[in-house]
């Protein structure tokens, strides 16, 4: 398959040793380091062995999943550097899903003040979300990405292969930012997405659909690289879904990142009928699928207040207003939407009853 770009740093590739080595060969010898997870380094390294080999890059695996996206990971992963000689001039390829390129696009950004690195996305969260759009961080005192900063990628390598490698959970939490795109921007990509097949995924054809995702996500990164605007558009469903997800691990019932967005909709959706005149009968269609899709995380009206709690804490929030992303129609983004407690904890209740 033929590359192509959609973005000057965005390659979809199904020869990533190819384009990987194309990088490498722009560092000096010895400057070039590799950060991984347990799943990719079994699965996915092996397709970039020889130029691992080739060209002597070291590298560190460290452990997956959410508690790992940790300080404590990025000093692991600061002293590998330190001790095998990395500075300004290196290089820093990031294999992996979300948590990995968000902690090692972080971790490169700091060391000496900041080094290249690139971003090779393994599940489909990471391909469409969590390794573009230049936010890198870590979670902190129980928040979500608490600590971090914005600096983009040198590239990023799509390749649709690796999502073989992924269950089927951990690919309904990437299409959930998918539907999340298509809600915000693009009424057709949404369509597409109401009509794939997710019982028998056609990778081939998922690539094409993946550019249409990537696209709607950059035209928001290029057009506010640092979120002052309308890249807020790409917040829609997580003030209430990075709630959620908060939340489930204090209760000790994690969810999925992207489960946790679609019920974080699923919720700003009905805002939006309150606020925006997002149209009710659209809301209880869309909110069938996502249910009968994404299934649900049960909640009790006693969790109301800490949910609001959690949602005080986004990070786009200005003063004591929690500033929400909602819609009016599919395609039709609406930022800076105030609501009040009470609609808020109304919202929630709506979610409870469905």
């Amino acid at each position: 398959m033929a590359t192509s770009k959609i973005h000057s740093n965005i390659i979809f590739s199904q020869k990533v040793a190819d384009e990987l080595e194309k990088i490498v060969q722009q560092f000096p010898a010895g400057k070039v380091f590799l950060l991984t997870e347990e799943t990719p380094k079994e699965l996915c390294l092996p397709s970039i062995n020889n130029v691992i080999e080739e060209y002597g890059i070291k590298t560190i695996s460290i452990r997956g999943g959410e508690p790992n996206k940790s300080v404590r990971s990025v000093e692991q992963v600061w002293e590998f550097l330190s001790k095998n000689g990395a500075d300004r001039k290196s290089l820093l390829i990031n294999i992996g899903g979300g948590m990995l390129t968000d902690l090692g696009g972080f971790v490169a950004s700091t060391f000496k003040r900041g080094m290249s690195f690139v971003n090779i996305p393994t599940t489909l969260l990471a391909q469409v979300d969590a390794s573009l759009g230049g936010k890198t961080g870590i979670n902190f005192n129980g928040l979500k990405n608490e600590i971090g900063v914005f600096n983009e990628p040198d590239a990023v390598i799509i390749n649709t292969s690796f999502l073989k490698t992924i269950d089927a959970d951990n690919f309904l939490s990437g299409y959930a930012e998918m539907l999340k795109h298509g809600l915000i921007k693009n009424p057709e990509h949404w369509e597409e997405l109401m009509q794939y097949d997710l019982k028998k995924v056609d990778y081939d054809s998922l690539q094409e659909i993946i550019a249409h995702s990537v696209a709607v996500k950059e035209w928001h990164v290029q057009n506010d690289p640092t979120e002052k605007n309308i890249r807020k558009a790409l917040n829609f469903g997580h003030t209430v879904g990075h709630a959620f997800e908060s939340y489930a691990l204090y209760d000790n019932r994690p969810i999925l990142h992207g489960f946790a967005v679609v019920y974080g909709m699923i919720v700003e959706l009905y805002l939006s009928t309150k606020v925006c005149g997002f149209d009710q009968r659209k809301l209880k269609e869309i909110n069938q699928w996502m249910l009968q899709t994404y299934g649900k995380f049960e909640i009790e009206p006693s969790a109301y207040d800490e949910l609001y709690e959690l949602m005080t804490h986004d990070k786009k929030n200005e003063g004591s207003r929690i500033n929400f992303t909602l819609i009016s129609t599919i395609g039709q983004v609406e930022i800076n939407k105030d609501c009040s407690k009470e609609l808020i904890i109304e919202a929630l209740d709506y979610y409870r009853q469905l």
